[in-house]
């Protein structure tokens, strides 16, 4: 089994303070997600980012902090609508060039507490991918047993439909070519992380600074220590470039392609 994690900086247009898909990027990912998978001998689950369909409003109305008013309420709604919004138009584009892509809202059983998953009904997902279908999940706002709502990340259900369900890898799309020595978005000189393992983890949480974009998941940083955590446990990680031609598919193919490994 494969996780295939798409950013939402790569779907959207993320530096957008309004919902905004990139359909042209769109249409390329889910062309060569639809071209490997016909070719696969693996089941697959995606998941999907929010990008400006959710980072702007979360960040705007403070609801990933937890519920204080009434108000808020209103808007931890209004963000779940405008996630499931951008999950059908993703999935519909899968269906579109024949895959079996079927939605599915994680914050429905997911229960956080002070904004960590600590548990999810992942039963109707493995029956969907042993029927043939492709789950397809995304980030969204969740209940909070403490703080009523926080935030469900891609970044958080990813390793944990992988260790519930046995997934061998995990490809997390991006918006750069993996994990770099500096922000290569600012940084000339900063140099690609080919390998992350347990020898040079310390040094790779010191050079992190997060996303150059509003981010309420943690950046770059807690991309990397969710991976670490479940590479521990067995499932190889691969962090790639999602923007770049041909290298979702590569990577779902298991050939190899620039990027970070994260492997212990």
């Amino acid at each position: 089994m494969i996780i295939l994690k798409i950013g939402g900086s790569i779907i959207t247009e993320k530096s957008s303070d309004e919902p905004k898909v990139n359909y042209e990027q769109l249409d390329r990912i889910t062309t060569e997600i639809a071209e490997a998978y016909k070719k696969m001998d693996k089941k697959l689950i995606i998941l999907h980012g929010a990008g400006s369909y959710g980072h702007p409003i979360v960040k705007r109305t403070g609801i990933h902090m937890g519920i204080s008013n009434n108000k808020q309420l209103v808007d931890f709604a209004e963000t779940q609508r405008l996630q499931n919004e951008l999950n059908t138009i993703v999935t519909g584009e899968l269906i579109k060039k024949g895959v079996p892509a079927i939605p599915v809202q994680a914050s429905a059983t997911a229960i956080m507490k002070n904004g960590k998953l600590i548990s999810m009904d992942t039963s109707v997902i493995k029956g969907f991918v042993d029927i043939g279908l492709v789950p397809v999940l995304y980030g969204v706002p969740a209940y909070d047993s403490e703080q009523k709502c926080s935030i469900l990340s891609g970044d958080q259900i990813a390793p944990f439909l992988a260790k519930n369900l046995g997934a061998d890898s995990i490809i997390h799309a991006t918006d750069v070519d993996g994990i770099f020595t500096a922000n290569p978005k600012e940084d000339k000189n900063a140099k690609l992380i080919e390998k992350i393992t347990n020898e040079n983890l310390t040094q790779v949480k010191n050079y992190l600074s997060g996303s150059s974009h509003t981010d309420v998941t943690s950046g770059m940083l807690g991309k990397v220590m969710e991976l670490a955590n479940i590479a521990k446990e067995g499932t190889k990680c691969v962090i790639l470039n999602g923007l770049k031609q041909g290298r979702i598919k590569n990577a779902l193919l298991g050939k190899q392609v620039t990027g970070t490994v994260v492997e212990f």
